[in-house]
């Protein structure tokens, strides 16, 4: 509505005029006040049109700049709306297809990213973009100090799947740095190593576009963690919900895992059988690992409720602090007592027992933290595996770790851990008696220290009988090099026509970067 303010003003300035008309009549004085008070009227009347006409233009200049951003509030909401209905999109770099995520909040959580909406595609290395599966495995991984783990942790994963599986599934390695050189150095080594997994579409390998992380140099600390720390597990946050955005499209079920952990025989089948089992719907997560966010298996169709979660506090909290807090809005009665809310989670969270999956990383992602994490429920029975072998005096020249020693481990009742070996070093089993040999199984390494294993080490025997030919390497001491270590594994036969057998050593031949530990010592008898 417009102001009119100057008419209001002339309406008084007349009957202003009219009182000091009356007033100058009065007095006797009507011809010359009243012809000085008219002309002060009239100026009066002049000055009050002028700015009322000037206020008519600013009304009008004022109505044009509302206009204005009116039509740009609009076009920014109906934008914002837009970009909900149709999901962002997120080209796929050698991939045809787009990611669709039902979640544009991204924005509001992220408003660093407000410019940046065509470049913020995942970049996909390696993929077949594989859709349909029953599980999709998400592994971050990041660039570590010291040791990395993530080999051993795929090499355990896919040799416990059998092809049938391979073809139901999908593991997501995500780099989650933006290091173009660190990315693709990573990105080739894994392709290397595992060919057959990337040509099947088993195995995808992405990063994230360089501009997803915020600033993290500025981050408040909270709950005494040191800037570092904050900073560390702020971009885990971002790195979890990349992930899960990413792998939402592909499954049924989301599984998180980490860059430093190995699965247990089957643990396929077992996953697939409890989730399909469940005769509730109202469970959000699937526990098979009892440590942090490892082994936690969610529907994919939920993933976009948590990770809008996750975003909107990726700032203040750890992840699995995050996870709890969104079950604790979900159930929890503020006016109940903490049982009764740990009562209504655990409908929502639900452990399957033993864990399927063991932590084997020492050394943190986090620069200097060393971290000897072990889940109690997984089977330690998978550590070493027990043989009948004949009776024998052991003994190693190596340095043993706390209990590891050789006497169990030949038992059947530990595993064998030693130090780092170097050139010279042996392992020897001497018979009580000499005995008919024929063959041997040794395996270094275990499930939980898959790199601690034996390399260019040899399988030596030494016959009771003199052999001057053989055809066999031959030390001074008389013992005859039946084979070797591959990939931590020694196995062979020993043949018949070298009769009886006194002992046999194991030998290392060079130094080692790692412990050795042998988890099966098997002596065949004939």
């Amino acid at each position: 509505m417009r102001c009119r303010n100057g008419s209001l003003l002339t309406f008084i300035a007349l009957a202003a005029f009219l009182s000091l008309s009356w007033y100058a009549a009065f007095n006797g004085d009507r011809a010359n006040g009243g012809e000085l008070y008219e002309k002060q009227f009239f100026d009066l009347q002049q000055r009050l049109y002028l700015a009322e006409q000037e206020n008519q233009k600013r009304s009008r200049d004022l109505s044009t700049v509302l206009d204005e951003i009116k039509r740009a509030v609009e076009e920014k909401r109906n934008a914002f709306e837009n970009h909900t209905v149709e999901e962002i999109r997120w080209k796929v770099l050698n991939m045809s297809s787009r990611l669709p995520v039902q979640f544009a909040n991204i924005y509001m959580f992220l408003p660093h990213l407000i410019g940046h909406e065509d470049q913020m595609r995942p970049n996909v290395l390696y993929g077949q973009d594989r859709t349909g599966v029953s599980i999709v495995f998400g592994i971050p991984t990041v660039k570590r100090d010291k040791q990395s783990y993530l080999m051993d942790t795929l090499n355990s994963i896919f040799s416990e799947l059998t092809a049938s599986e391979k073809s139901d599934c999908v593991v997501i390695v995500f780099i989650a740095e933006v290091n173009h050189d660190y990315v693709n150095t990573l990105a080739n080594n894994i392709k290397n190593n595992f060919p057959k997994e990337i040509e099947s579409g088993v195995l995808e390998i992405v990063s994230p576009p360089v501009n997803y992380y915020p600033d993290l140099s500025n981050i408040r600390e909270t709950f005494g963690d040191s800037k570092e720390r904050v900073r560390w597990r702020t971009k885990q946050n971002l790195d979890y919900s990349f992930l899960m955005l990413y792998a939402q499209p592909k499954g049924t079920y989301y599984l998180q895992l980490e860059d430093d952990i190995v699965a247990k025989p089957n643990f396929f089948q077992y996953l697939k059988s409890f989730a399909t089992q469940q005769t509730s719907e109202d469970w959000i997560i699937l526990e098979f690992s009892q440590l942090g966010f490892i082994g936690k298996m969610f529907r994919a169709k939920d993933l976009p409720f948590l990770t809008e979660f996750f975003l909107m506090f990726y700032k203040d909290k750890p992840i699995d602090w995050l996870l709890d807090h969104f079950l604790w809005v979900k159930v929890c009665n503020p006016e109940k007592d903490a049982k009764h809310c740990d009562r209504q989670k655990s409908n929502l969270r639900i452990r399957y027992r033993p864990s399927l999956f063991q932590h084997i990383g020492t050394h943190s992602s986090l620069s200097g933290k060393i971290q000897n994490l072990k889940d109690k429920d997984f089977d330690k029975k998978l550590l070493y595996k027990a043989h009948a072998n004949p009776p024998a005096k052991v003994s190693t020249s190596l340095k043993i770790y706390q209990q590891y020693n050789l006497e169990k481990a030949y038992v059947g009742q530990e595993c064998f851990w030693a130090f780092s070996p170097v050139a010279g070093d042996f392992i020897l089993f001497e018979f009580t008696e000499p005995s008919e040999v024929k063959g041997y199984l040794f395996k270094s390494g275990n499930i939980e220290h898959p790199g601690d294993k034996l390399f260019n080490t040899t399988v030596e025997v030494l016959p009771a009988k003199n052999i001057s030919k053989a055809d066999f390497p031959k030390s001074e001491d008389g013992y005859l090099q039946l084979g070797n270590f591959v990939s931590g594994v020694a196995e062979g036969v020993i043949s018949p026509s070298l009769g009886k057998i006194k002992a046999i050593r194991l030998k290392i031949l060079s130094e080692s970067p790692v412990w050795a530990l042998l988890s099966e010592i098997f002596i065949k008898m004939n």
